[in-house]
């Protein structure tokens, strides 16, 4: 599969079974993700593995965070979460650039994930920046969490899903006064 079938074909999977990529399975998955585009290289990034029932400790925090005791379910729909930290320390460039390099990696790990054959929902919270789920996290100075990636295997399916195609076009512009706006460009190509 080519990048861009990858890219074309990619959806979230709400729904997913127990299987789920070994410890060094994810190591190659991620090694290869953390090569998005890093101004500096500095990597301002790092993937929390949640197995098991490590994934209680994340269903305790989640409930804490609303104000609520127990346990959430949310943890349990996948056999795989991958939590997502931006570590925003540097000072040499912008936080949001920061978080931006986070957040693709994690899309490019969603985008590996999917093409080695596992169903991949990325997941945020209302509370995803609270001190409950930081302190869940093991969060360090600097460092905020973005999401989690719950990954689990692909269901059968009994017919194929359609996916809306995206109207390029409607989300591709020229820049204020440039020359008689795109068409234009292109009808010179």
């Amino acid at each position: 599969m080519s990048a861009l079938e990858a890219m074309r074909d990619r959806r979230s999977w709400s729904k997913v079974t127990d299987l789920a990529p070994t410890s060094v399975e994810l190591e190659a998955f991620v090694a290869a993700a953390g090569r998005v585009a890093d101004h500096k290289s500095l990597r301002p990034w790092r993937i929390i593995e949640i197995r098991g029932s490590d994934r209680d400790i994340l269903a305790r925090a989640l409930n804490k965070a609303d104000g609520k005791k127990g346990y959430s379910s949310k943890p349990r729909r996948a056999p795989l979460i991958l939590a997502v930290v931006a570590d925003l320390s540097s000072k040499k460039i912008p936080a949001w650039e920061q978080e931006a390099v986070a957040s693709g990696v994690a899309h490019m790990l969603s985008l590996a994930l999917d093409e080695a054959g596992f169903g991949v929902f990325w997941r945020t919270d209302d509370k995803t920046r609270s001190k409950a789920l930081a302190k869940a996290h093991g969060l360090e100075k600097g460092e905020v969490l973005l999401g989690w990636l719950y990954v689990g295997g692909k269901p059968q399916r009994s017919r194929p899903v359609r996916r809306k195609t995206v109207d390029a076009a409607k989300h591709i512009s020229r820049l204020p006064g440039g020359k008689k706006g795109r068409k234009a460009h292109d009808a010179r190509l």
